[in-house]
C-alpha cells in the first residue's frame, strides 16, 4: 500500500503525456541542495482528492514524477512511509494492496536501502495524506574543509610525526536516504520551503559535517602514507584524488559512523594546498636529496662531481681535486647515512705525522690516480689528457 509505479524512466510516453499535473523537483536548486519538498506542477487535472494542490502535501491518486539522479520519500507524521530511487512516474494510494512502499530497483542503491527500510518500516497501513521529499542522490560538490594551524601524524616513510596546514574540498553522495532523512535531517528541514543545502552558513547539520572533516584530517593523511599502497608518500596525496578521498571517508567513518549511522559518504577530494612545518620541509628536502642519489641519475651526478675534483686538481695544484673528492665522498655518505645508522667509532691515538712525500711521488700519484680513473670510465680521454698536461706542467 503507498506507491504504484506508472512507468519506468524519465518523464516521456503516452502515459506520461496524459499527466497534465503532477508533484517534482523544484526549480532552481543549487548543486548542493540535499533535500526538499515536492512541489505541484500543472493546473490540478484530476489529481484526486488533493483538490487544492498544496506544497509536498499527496494524497490518494496524486501523480509524482522521479527524475533521474533523485530520490523519494513520503512521510506521515514524521515517519517514513514510501521510498522510491528509480526514475519514473508514481501514483500515491494509501489503499491499492498490490502497491509498494519501497521502488529501490537492483542499481547501487538497492541494498542499502533495503536493510534500512527493513529496519524502520511503517508499520500498518498509511494514511490517505502525505509529505512528500526529494532527495538528491548526486554527487554534492563545494563541500570545504580546511585547517588554521598545523595538524600532526606519524609518517612511516620518515620514521617521524609530520605537520602541516592544508584546505580544500570534497564532494559527498547520500547512499542511504532513510538513514539521511531518520537519523540526520534537522525536523526543521521536513517542511514546505525549506531546503536542507551543505553549502547553507546557516544549516548547523552542515556546520557539524565540517567539523568532523577538519577533526578527521590527520587520521586521514595517516591512513593514507601509512599504506604501502599508495607508495607512503605525502607528495602524492594532491595527484591522488580518488585515494585521499577513500582515506578521508574511512577516517570520518571509524569516527562518526557518516555512512553506516547517516546514510552518506565522502566521494572525491581536491587538495588545494598544504604548507608543512620546518621540520617536516627539511625532512622532505633530504629525501628529495636521497632520490636524486639513487639509480643511475645518482651515478651520473658522483661521476661528475668525481671528475670536477680531478679537474680542479690539475689547476689548483691537489687542493681542488682533495676538496671535489671531499664533496663526493660527502654525497655518498649522506645517502648512506639515510639508509642505515652510523656505527660508533672508537678513538683512536694520534699517530705522528708522515713525512711530506716529495714533489716527483705526488706527481705520480695524481697521474696514476687520473689513470684509474679513465679506466673506470668516470673521466673522458680528452679529460685524461688535459689533466695529465697540466700535472706534468705541459
Amino acid at each position: 500500500m503507498g506507491l504504484i509505479k506508472a512507468f519506468a524512466g524519465a518523464l516521456g510516453g503516452t502515459l506520461a503525456d496524459q499527466w497534465l499535473d503532477f508533484y517534482t523537483i523544484p526549480s532552481g536548486l543549487p548543486a548542493t541542495a540535499a533535500l526538499f519538498a515536492a512541489v505541484p506542477q500543472g493546473q490540478n487535472a484530476g489529481r484526486g482528492s488533493n483538490t487544492k494542490g498544496s506544497t509536498n502535501i499527496i494524497s490518494n491518486g496524486s501523480r509524482i514524477v522521479v527524475p533521474e539522479g533523485y530520490g523519494l520519500i513520503t512521510m506521515e507524521e514524521g515517519r517514513i512511509t514510501g521510498v522510491a530511487t528509480d526514475a519514473g512516474g508514481y501514483v500515491w494510494d494509501s489503499a491499492a494492496v498490490n502497491s509498494q512502499s519501497i521502488f529501490a530497483g537492483d542499481g547501487f542503491f538497492g541494498p542499502f536501502i533495503q536493510q534500512s527500510w527493513d529496519r524502520f518500516k511503517f508499520g500498518g497501513q498509511p494514511g490517505a495524506m502525505q509529505q512528500a521529499f526529494f532527495v538528491s542522490l548526486k554527487e554534492l560538490p563545494n563541500n570545504r574543509f580546511g585547517t588554521q594551524s598545523e595538524i600532526y601524524w606519524d609518517d612511516a616513510f620518515l620514521g617521524t610525526q609530520v605537520g602541516a596546514m592544508t584546505r580544500g574540498s570534497y564532494t559527498l553522495r547520500i547512499v542511504d536516504p532513510i538513514l539521511f532523512v531518520k537519523n540526520w535531517v534537522p525536523a526543521a528541514y521536513l517542511t514546505a520551503g525549506k531546503v536542507f543545502d551543505f553549502a547553507d552558513l546557516d544549516n548547523p547539520a552542515a556546520e557539524q559535517l565540517f567539523n568532523e572533516v577538519v577533526s578527521s584530517l590527520a587520521p586521514a593523511f595517516s591512513l593514507y602514507t601509512n599504506d604501502p599502497n599508495k607508495g607512503n608518500r605525502i607528495s602524492r596525496i594532491q595527484q591522488d584524488s580518488m585515494g585521499f578521498a577513500q582515506s578521508l571517508s574511512r577516517a570520518v567513518e571509524e569516527n562518526y559512523q557518516w555512512r553506516s549511522g547517516r546514510g552518506i559518504e565522502i566521494v572525491k577530494t581536491a587538495i588545494m594546498s598544504i604548507e608543512y612545518d620546518a621540520n617536516t620541509r627539511e625532512l622532505l628536502e633530504t629525501v628529495k636529496r636521497a632520490d636524486a642519489l639513487q639509480g643511475a641519475r645518482g651515478n651520473a651526478n658522483l661521476q661528475a662531481s668525481i671528475a670536477a675534483g680531478f679537474q680542479a686538481a690539475g689547476e689548483q695544484g691537489g687542493a681542488g681535486g682533495i676538496m671535489g673528492m671531499g664533496i663526493a665522498s660527502g654525497m655518498m655518505g649522506g645517502f648512506a647515512g639515510l639508509q642505515q645508522p652510523v656505527p660508533q667509532q672508537q678513538p683512536v691515538q694520534q699517530q705522528p705525522a708522515a713525512p711530506a712525500a716529495p714533489a716527483e711521488d705526488d706527481t705520480m700519484a695524481k697521474l696514476k690516480k687520473a689513470k684509474e680513473m679513465l679506466d673506470m670510465g668516470l673521466i673522458t680521454q680528452d679529460d685524461y689528457d688535459s689533466l695529465k698536461n697540466k700535472i706534468l706542467g705541459l
